[in-house]
């Protein structure tokens, strides 16, 4: 089985300042967790290229890119940094990053449905699961699994694609980008009341929204996929999976209150991999969003990798 590892040095070069949490040495631990262990022998490393407005548009407003370009284009020039929400800046690097993160969700949705990759992995920042149709949030200017989803339902023919986020904040962005789209399951579990506080009350009923209170942990987490996330997904059948791999649930990490562990990322992987199997051909997209525990974050991102690539 081939897992194509996507990543890019321009995803690094986006900085929001000192002591800010989604920070470039999140994808530096992951990397070198990856040589230590040498998991990264066996990933099939590819670049990224810059998504299009075209395919920023699938998922964006127009308007909200063009806003985003005039804000954050200008600064690799300037070398300012701009404040674009209480929680989310920019700097020189990062529009350049934010389109090398969505182009490569789209790329490796490319190289899974080309059959180049049986699955695939976006070891990406920004990330994207907070950005709305029309404004960018939560450290999140693109939403790059959203993007790539409807990349595959618009461009490449799939009919059906489940969207899974197991982040520990809720995905408000694609779920306000996916609710009522038919052609699309969105399942999440997230903590409650944790930013940006919602999620609790679903926008569509095509979302699977398992709210968790602070202190949850892996259990009550299994519990939630195998009763709520499970059934819906094999009555769905989707053709391709798509997840938002946040790894900020962990117990080590001090942006939320959960307390899963690697295995328990194992354990959840390989549900959603008996599921591609079953409906998808196996095809699989996995995409960074959270994790600010750098130790905790490579740890969980290898154990999630171990199971996506079939590699232990």
């Amino acid at each position: 089985m081939t897992l194509a590892y996507f990543s890019h040095p321009d995803c690094r070069a986006h900085f929001m300042g000192r002591g800010h949490p989604e920070c470039p040495e999140r994808l530096d631990a992951i990397n070198d967790h990856l040589i230590a262990t040498g998991l990264a022998d066996a990933l099939d490393a590819r670049e990224p290229p810059l998504a299009t407005d075209e395919q920023l548009q699938r998922a964006h407003s127009g308007l909200h890119v063009a806003g985003l370009r005039a804000a954050m284009a200008p600064l690799a020039h300037s070398g300012e940094q701009v404040q674009i929400d209480p929680d989310t800046s920019a700097g020189p690097g990062s529009w350049q990053a934010a389109l090398r993160a969505a182009g490569a969700a789209v790329a490796a949705t490319d190289a899974v449905i080309d059959g180049s990759a049986q699955t695939a992995f976006c070891a990406v920042r920004p990330p994207g699961h907070h950005a709305t149709r029309e404004a960018a949030m939560g450290f999140c200017f693109f939403n790059n699994v959203v993007v790539a989803a409807r990349h595959a339902l618009d461009v490449r023919g799939i009919e059906r694609v489940a969207v899974i986020d197991f982040d520990v904040h809720h995905g408000n962005g694609t779920e306000d980008i996916v609710a009522g789209d038919e052609r699309m399951l969105m399942a999440s579990f997230f903590q409650h009341p944790l930013y940006p506080y919602s999620g609790a009350v679903p926008k569509g009923e095509n979302m699977v929204n398992v709210p968790l209170p602070p202190y949850a942990r892996g259990a009550q987490a299994r519990e939630a996929i195998e009763q709520m996330w499970l059934p819906r997904l094999h009555d769905f059948k989707p053709q391709m999976l798509f997840i938002s791999a946040g790894f900020d649930a962990h117990r080590e990490d001090e942006l939320g209150q959960m307390g899963l562990v690697e295995d328990d990322y194992a354990w959840i992987t390989q549900q959603l991999v008996v599921v591609a199997d079953k409906h998808a051909r196996g095809r699989i997209v996995s995409c960074l969003e959270g994790g600010y525990n750098l130790g905790a974050l490579a740890r969980s991102v290898a154990a999630h990798l171990r199971v996506l690539g079939g590699l232990d």
